[in-house]
């Protein structure tokens, strides 16, 4: 059986129960049917209420740098305001939800919890239910499957935009199964969330096995093999490495002016990091960290992605390259809010800690198998595929 994304099941069976409902909807660029088709022009031609858009990082069309500001307008395709949700407005405001009755949410996730999306979605979810509006959630699969689940888990006083509730780093969750997740711990009221589940994906599916087309759904995740190193590498944004922005394989790569390449990739592949090889590489970022200097590090090459444990991986790189380095390696120093940004990424300060200490990554995975566990079990009862 082919599958059939959310919003194509909205298309289907949704819009009759529409007519002369006011949407919102909050959507980027990867808001496309699997022909490619921008979910808002089908709305639109559907005869569909939309009233207002709303938009994440990186803005509806996915055009603005990570990190940066996206300023809210009018969008010049279809004339509709524009709240952008990545700025100093991280939650709707009771203002840009006045005169709508639902928001609809369409955007593909990545998979890993510091992924700005998922939680761009909750904050929405928070809002709609204090106003006392609807939220229409158009699920789409996992990208990195929905089967496996790594990493630490989130502690609440560390909740930020990279990780608002306590769910691990690789959470193996739909952006619907999420929803209702974020539904369930704001005590939602019955009705007031629903998800239109994908058809035809089962957990174990990977992006590519799926038969839709990839949309890059950032300017930094360029492949699936991107998504699928990204809980483990995005680590190294923490760190005063360059985690390869700047190149054609943001993530995958890593490396330092200060790095023996060839030493660091053969030290790498005496752990036998399972389902991958690391590759000494040489290159000069054309921004971000080290912006036109020349650096050296290691590419990492996958080999068998259901073996490949991102986190874990990630975190042995980053101890091997701070036991290799010690005097060079830094953490990058904490922003206006006081905490660390590894801190942020891993959801505690442990992980940090731990890595000043010299234990290895494979010890600190061991840390948090326990509240893991419990995450696992939580998370069944969200569930849908």
């Amino acid at each position: 059986m082919s599958v059939k994304l959310g919003c194509e099941v909205f298309l289907d069976t949704y819009t009759p129960k529409l007519s002369g409902v006011r949407l919102g909807l909050l959507t980027n660029h990867t808001g496309l049917t699997s022909q490619l088709k921008p979910l808002v022009n089908r709305m639109l031609d559907e005869g569909l209420e939309l009233r207002a858009l709303f938009g994440p990082e990186h803005g509806i069309r996915g055009a603005v740098a990570d990190g940066q500001y996206v300023s809210s307008g009018v969008d010049d395709k279809t004339g509709l305001p524009v709240h952008s949700l990545y700025g100093q407005t991280h939650k709707p405001t009771p203002e840009m939800l006045d005169g709508l009755d639902v928001m609809v949410f369409d955007i593909q996730d990545v998979g890993s919890r510091f992924y700005t999306f998922m939680w761009t979605m909750a904050h929405a979810l928070e809002a709609v239910v204090e106003n006392g509006l609807q939220m229409l959630i158009l699920d789409r699969p996992n990208p990195i499957s929905g089967a496996a689940v790594e990493g630490p888990v989130l502690d609440p006083a560390f909740s930020s935009l990279v990780g608002l509730y306590p769910v691990s780093t690789r959470h193996g969750m739909t952006v619907g199964e999420m929803a209702l997740l974020v539904a369930d711990r704001i005590k939602a009221p019955e009705g007031s969330v629903e998800v239109v589940r994908v058809e035809g994906w089962s957990r174990d599916q990977w992006f590519d096995e799926t038969g839709l087309p990839w949309v890059m759904p950032s300017p930094g995740m360029p492949t699936l093999d991107t998504a699928t190193v990204y809980p483990g590498m995005c680590l190294f944004e923490g760190t005063n490495l360059s985690e390869g922005r700047g190149t054609t394989r943001p993530f995958e790569i890593v490396g330092a002016p200060w790095i023996d390449a060839e030493a660091l990739a053969e030290r790498i592949n005496e752990e036998n990091i399972p389902g991958a090889i690391a590759r000494a590489v040489y290159f000069q970022p054309w921004f971000s960290k080290h912006k036109d200097t020349q650096c050296a590090g290691i590419q990492l090459h996958l080999t068998d992605r259901r073996r490949f444990q991102p986190v874990t991986a990630g975190l042995q790189i980053l101890c091997l390259i701070r036991a290799m380095y010690p005097s060079e390696f830094a953490f990058r120093e904490p922003g206006p809010s006081g905490r660390y940004f590894i801190d942020l990424l891993t959801g505690g300060d442990r992980v940090r800690t731990q890595v000043a200490d010299g234990v290895s990554g494979a010890e600190i995975a061991q840390g948090w198998q326990q509240n893991l566990q419990d995450f696992i079990r939580t998370r069944s009862q969200y569930l849908l595929y």
